[in-house]
């Protein structure tokens, strides 16, 4: 159970909604109270560690164990040779990216990329484990790979029917629309391959409890992903296996679907009947999935004035040999941008690699990266300020889907912004701005990603205390779930917070879309919200029964619930406290559980974003070529803001990524071994605190009645949005060169 920190202060009933109170599990991180998948304690547990394969292609002739196996206190080393046999077998589907089968280890002697599992050695220690896995000899044979997108740009293929979405259908006729052109502006833009880095490693805990029986601590954006992986591939009944996962250092995608250690967890723990754990090593963390590599070419045709006329976007992306993903890196301009004439394609090109993953904002930082430069590009062949290029070819409609969008506060988002950075005091030609002997930049892009909604349950129970119990099987990746589901569940019902709590991260719990793609506060909010309403509703019954009907026969919406009691809406002094209520109906606990979901007759109408204007300031070395970001201001509408705080720290969160998107992160192929070299936090870059400035975050008002019952509208992933198009810009303004590879370093800037 979830304890308290000792200072807290709330505003009970109506107004906890929207205040910026801290996370109500902030006190068990700062104080090492919460554990995490790899942390917890189990008498008798053993440790398993995983050998990694030292080619990216062919088979496996020997392997020899036998040194490992002579140690005293190793149990087992398990390879393809002597794994055990595995019954269940299917594809997976539920909200895991990528769809399809989840890499497992050991299955055969095929070797399919760099860094694969070859051996799990499970002994007494975590140190024993390491020692005994160096000591394995595994003889390759080994066989030509190809990990250069370039090089392999021949074997392109066009994404799987399943994935028709990704490729929105033309609109009019692009190419003679292009011919007609007044301006033009034309490019290729490059993603490289970049990888999660969560600060939490894998891990997976398996408790054997005898019989078949599991408890599992796994490192995973959903624990009903993860128990429903377990007992399909190990044919095991869902009643045998419980899942957990109450705290999660980070995924941003990575946690998605179940990962190869959890395989090799239960597969242990079942042979053996033993308590395992396997957590991978920082090094192994980038054998697993990442932002695909991606080439765009964008070619725009617009009118003297700006406004489009021609839009073609054109991606190549690699995928592993053995799995299809595709993002949707093309659609988004159709949602973003009014333009009559459009043309898509985006081809896939086999890698020896691992299997991309989501990454934060899949598809739409990668899309929208190219589509933003692009953007600015054709503002300077225009000669047209870039605020107002994109305020000319604003639109209303998401005219992929040819419906109206619900809500879109993106040109008081982009006033807003540019008055906040002083945007216009900007000197349009490039390099004509100064401070010493450094170049500076101003540039700008939007950015745009889908309002999800999802259905999901959860339950709640209300006790004579006054104390509010609710539980879903969601996540807390680090957005804050824990603290916005409280203040929702807290505000419904009239509580203060100190008497709400919310719980999480169990497979047990009611069932809950798994934490990505930015919809957990629209879909698990919105269950929270009924659920509340539910047991609010057996309240007002319970007040309505009572002797003297202190509230009449007031109906739930005549009803207001604050500091513990219930009064009437329109007579406020007519009230009557919760508990009294429920000690009428001698009702000790109340307990409830819903169901929500979109209502389709009218959501299914119209398409729903989140919206974001970023200004970004950076500043060159003009000998150096050394670029560093000193200002940041990024205007999101967000829909209605559940909690400032939290919600400020995702857009933050989101702009340093963006940041080191930009500048920074890379993830670098030797192609003659095919690996990844640079697979630690040293030597993969990543933005350290000198490299982040101060981020101005504003939040623009709006209110969207259509996205879901809370009016709320993600906020995890559109701080990254277009953050990186905005510094690309910025580089451009300040030396009058366009880097269109990312990331932008001080090579490319001199070159």
């Amino acid at each position: 159970m979830m304890k308290r920190a000792p200072v807290s202060t709330s505003t009970p009933g109506t107004g906890v909604i929207g205040a910026a109170i801290n996370r109500v599990d902030g006190f068990e991180k700062v104080t090492g109270a919460a554990r995490y998948s790899g942390e917890y304690p189990e008498a008798g547990l053993v440790h398993g560690v995983v050998v990694s394969s030292g080619i990216a292609v062919g088979r496996i002739v020997r392997i020899d164990t036998t040194a490992a196996k002579a140690m005293s206190g190793v149990l087992q080393v398990f390879t393809h040779e002597n794994r055990p046999a595995i019954n269940g077998d299917r594809e997976y589907h539920d909200h895991v990216a990528p769809e399809g089968r989840p890499f497992r280890a050991l299955e055969d002697d095929r070797i399919k990329f760099s860094g694969q599992p070859v051996a799990l050695v499970i002994a007494e220690t975590l140190e024993l484990a390491h020692y005994a896995a160096a000591l394995i000899e595994v003889e390759y044979e080994a066989a030509p790979h190809t990990t250069d997108l370039e090089v392999a740009r021949n074997r392109e293929k066009p994404p799987p029917d399943s994935d028709d979405d990704a490729v929105p259908e033309p609109r009019g006729d692009a190419r003679s629309a292009l011919a007609n052109a007044e301006v033009r502006a034309e490019g290729e833009y490059v993603m490289p391959f970049e990888h999660h880095n969560p600060m939490e490693m894998h891990a997976s805990t398996v408790i054997w409890k005898g019989k078949g029986t599991l408890g599992i601590y796994d490192k995973i954006q959903g624990p009903r992903t993860s128990h429903e992986y377990v007992c399909a591939v190990f044919g095991l009944r869902k009643e045998d296996v419980h899942v957990m996962s109450h705290y999660v250092g980070g995924a941003f995608g990575v946690g998605l679907r179940p990962q190869y250690q959890l395989y090799l967890a239960v597969m242990a723990a079942l042979a053996l009947e033993r308590s395992v754990r396997v957590t991978l090593t920082r090094q192994q963390m980038f054998t697993l999935g990442y932002r695909p590599h991606t080439l765009q070419h964008i070619t725009l045709g617009a009118r003297r004035d700006g406004g489009l006329t021609a839009f073609l976007h054109d991606a190549v992306a690699n995928v592993s040999s053995f799995e299809s993903f595709v993002e949707n890196v093309v659609t988004w301009s159709g949602a973003r941008y009014h333009c009559d004439n459009t043309a898509y394609s985006h081809r896939l090109v086999p890698l020896d690699l691992y299997t991309p993953q989501d990454m934060r904002a899949p598809g739409g930082a990668t899309g929208m990266y190219a589509i933003e430069c692009a953007m600015d590009e054709l503002a300077v062949a225009a000669g047209i300020d870039p605020v107002q290029l994109r305020l000319a070819n604003e639109s209303s409609r998401d005219e992929n889907e040819d419906k109206p969008i619900s809500s879109k506060e993106l040109p008081e988002c982009l006033r807003q912004g540019a008055e906040k950075f002083g945007w216009s005091r900007r000197s349009p030609q490039p390099g004509s701005m100064r401070d010493g002997s450094d170049l500076v930049g101003w540039g700008m892009a939007t950015g745009i990603w889908e309002a999800f909604f999802r259905k999901a349950s959860a339950s709640a129970v209300l006790t004579a205390d006054g104390k509010l119990d609710v539980t879903s099987a969601t996540c807390d990746i680090g957005t804050g779930t824990y603290t916005i589901m409280t203040q929702i569940a807290a505000e419904t019902l009239g509580l203060p917070v100190e008497q709400v709590t919310f719980r999480l991260g169990d497979s047990s719990f009611p069932e809950a879309p798994i934490e990505g793609g930015s919809w957990t506060a629209a879909s698990v909010g919105s269950a929270v919200k009924l659920v509340c309403e539910c047991v609010a509703r057996r309240l007002v019954e319970a007040a309505g029964a009572m002797p003297g009907a202190p509230l009449g026969q007031a109906k739930l919406e005549d009803v207001r619930f604050s500091d513990g009691r219930m009064s009437l809406t329109q007579n406020p002094s007519v009230s009557v406290s919760i508990a009294d209520a429920m000690r009428s109906a001698g009702l000790e606990r109340l307990e409830q559980h819903a169901n929500s979901a979109p209502d389709s007759k009218t959501r299914d109408k119209y398409s729903c974003y989140t919206h974001s204007a970023i200004f970004a300031e950076v500043k060159v070395d003009a000998d150096f070529g050394t670029v560093r970001v000193t200002r940041v201001v990024n205007a999101v509408a967000g829909g209605r803001i559940l909690n400032p705080k939290t919600a400020r720290s995702q857009i933050v969160g989101g702009v340093v990524w963006g940041i080191g998107m930009a500048l920074h992160e890379e993830s670098l192929l030797d192609h003659k071994l095919g690996r990844f070299m640079n697979h630690n936090l040293a030597e993969y870059h990543v933005p350290a605190n000198a490299d982040v400035p101060d981020i101005d975050v504003i939040f623009v008002d709006e209110h969207d009645t259509i996205v879901n019952p809370l009016g709320v509208k993600g906020l995890g992933e559109i701080g990254i949005v277009g953050t990186a198009a905005a510094i690309a810009n910025a580089v451009f303004h300040a030396t009058g060169r366009r880097v269109r590879d990312l990331p932008i370093t001080l090579d490319k800037v001199m070159s």
